[in-house]
């Protein structure tokens, strides 16, 4: 028999998604022990079929059992159906093969989903930005450079939504036309803040709106910290962007660590407040961000490989070196890059590192902002590697 974690890719059947809903309105049932009993069980049809008996071997309560068993939870699934449908949400189950990968192995799983807008981001690299509601300028400005920078590498940056950095992320990956996730503390169907109504309805449209909380469920300040686990759960690391000592951000990155994953920080004036929190996570041996390779750099080998090749097949690199060899004609290079990207790759050399003002006396007529961004894109698609002094070099291979 199949695994139950490994799935189709289809949507699910209204019969089936019925029962992963009851299952998920069974009273007094938490995360942790529906989890388990998907394990046991492998389907909830099957959970809901089961005896009093078997479901109390399975280590629930005989009250919890007795709920199962009654059926009573189908009715509030009924309902919650018809809201999925009228608000073009999907349900998303662990057992589907849609469902984040990392997310799975977490201690406790959201047994399912409520998705709005493009599910393909589920199966993305993704990296959580998370910070103060409160945040100085400094902070904005960071969050928002660095999430901008990371989704142009082709990472897809995760949050929550809340006001402050969480926001400045999602607004900055949407600006550069990059990929974004907000993980609700409430259903997918209210927006909390209130004031990001167009944010939210713009992540739905480009990107992607998740909660394991049942539609309609309102934002209670107790499902935020919970909330937290997915964000740092389904992504590679977080990145901590301001706040206090016990802020909501400390918490994610306490969960990260819980979790096995890597924590970033980026650090800040050592009179605000607002820098406490990274600053602290910079001393317990979280890593220092002060740019985006700062991130890349502290990637498991095969995330960075995954990057590398979304950045060579989004230049076509491959007729690149198909054209040249390397030795066929420049204007084959430039053609496929883009005029002045092929003009910054042409002009420097595999064996002899140049530095920005000669790169710059080599490349008449482009700005040094013109350059600063053709380098930015050829050392994304590790086609340029930057040694110390701030000198370049062309690599053809990884």
């Amino acid at each position: 028999m199949a695994s139950p974690l490994s799935a189709s890719l289809q949507t699910l059947q209204k019969d089936d998604e019925l029962y992963w809903l009851a299952l998920r309105m069974v009273p007094g049932l938490g995360t942790r022990k529906a989890g388990i009993l998907v394990q046991t069980f492998r389907t909830p049809q099957a959970i809901f079929r089961a005896s009093k008996s078997e479901l109390q071997a399975a280590g629930l309560s005989a009250a919890v059992a007795q709920s199962i068993a009654s059926g009573c939870a189908f009715e509030d699934a009924v309902t919650q159906q018809q809201k999925i449908t009228e608000s073009n949400t999907q349900v998303i189950p662990i057992t589907d093969a849609r469902y984040p990968p990392r997310l799975k192995d977490i201690f406790d799983p959201p047994p399912i989903l409520y998705c709005r807008g493009r599910i393909d981001r589920l199966q993305s690299l993704m990296l959580g930005i998370v910070g103060t509601r409160r945040p100085t300028s400094y902070g904005t400005t960071a969050a928002a450079r660095l999430a901008r920078d990371l989704s142009n590498a082709g990472m897809t940056i995760s949050s929550g939504m809340a006001r402050g950095i969480d926001t400045a992320a999602h607004k900055a990956v949407l600006e550069a036309g990059g990929d974004t996730i907000a993980v609700f503390g409430c259903g997918v169907d209210e927006v909390y803040p209130a004031e990001n109504r167009k944010l939210a309805a713009q992540i739905i449209e480009k990107g992607l709106v998740i909660s394991e909380y049942a539609m309609g469920t309102p934002p209670y300040p107790q499902n935020f910290p919970v909330r937290n686990r997915i964000i740092s759960g389904m992504s590679a690391g977080i990145l901590v962007v301001e706040g206090g000592e016990y802020s909501g951000s400390s918490i994610t990155a306490k969960l990260a660590v819980e979790q096995d994953r890597q924590v970033f920080a980026v650090p800040g004036n050592i009179t605000s407040k607002q820098s406490w929190g990274p600053n602290l996570l910079i001393k317990q041996g979280a890593k220092l961000v002060q740019e985006w390779n700062d991130v890349l750099t502290e990637l498991p080998v095969e995330d960075r490989r995954r990057l590398t090749n979304q950045m060579r097949n989004r230049m076509n690199l491959k007729e690149i070196e198909d054209a040249e060899s390397f030795g066929g004609t420049a204007s084959s290079v430039v053609s496929e890059l883009g005029h002045r990207t092929g003009k910054v790759l042409l002009a420097l050399k595999t064996d002899s590192p140049i530095s920005l003002d000669d790169l710059l006396e080599r490349v008449p007529g482009m700005s040094s902002s013109d350059v600063l961004t053709a380098l930015f894109e050829l050392e994304m698609a590790g086609m340029v590697r930057q040694i110390p002094g701030k000198q370049f070099l062309r690599v053809w291979t990884d």
